[in-house]
């Protein structure tokens, strides 16, 4: 979803869809395994949920108007409105969290999630939501 018809509530919503397909992939696991395991079993998982997403989708970069030829990829860009980016790492750090946000900004994004698959509980240290200024200006819905 794009555009007008976009709501905080919309996004809340997707969000929440979300994070119960990564506890039920994080459930049926458990941590210790390769970020690209995660990432075959979540996609399987949200495809169960008919939730639409593109998985491993290039992410244009316009450098002084010329578009750079780079191989910049998001893990997952879901309903075209929403990044999802895979870790499994021991914590997740301030990097992490730039690229999220610059890969909300090159795709004209308002959310991102980061997940970390290498912790025993999701919602402790699993989990970070990040918004930015195309979030603040949605309407509530």
């Amino acid at each position: 979803m794009k555009g007008e018809d976009m709501t905080k509530k919309y996004l809340d919503e997707l969000t929440y869809n979300i994070i119960g397909a990564v506890i039920e992939v994080h459930k049926t696991l458990g941590p210790g395994l390769l970020e690209s395991i995660y990432h075959v079993c979540l996609k399987h998982e949200l495809h169960l949920r008919k939730i639409n997403f593109i998985s491993e989708m290039k992410i244009p970069l316009i450098f002084k108007e010329v578009r750079m030829s780079l191989d910049l990829r998001c893990d997952l860009f879901i309903e075209k409105c929403l990044v999802l980016e895979l870790k499994a790492v021991e914590s997740f750090s301030s990097i992490h969290e730039a690229q999220l946000l610059t890969y909300m900004k090159l795709l004209n994004t308002p959310k991102g999630i980061l997940i970390n698959f290498n912790c025993t509980n999701i919602f402790k240290g699993g989990q970070k939501t990040l918004v930015n200024e195309l979030f603040r200006e949605l309407p509530d819905g």
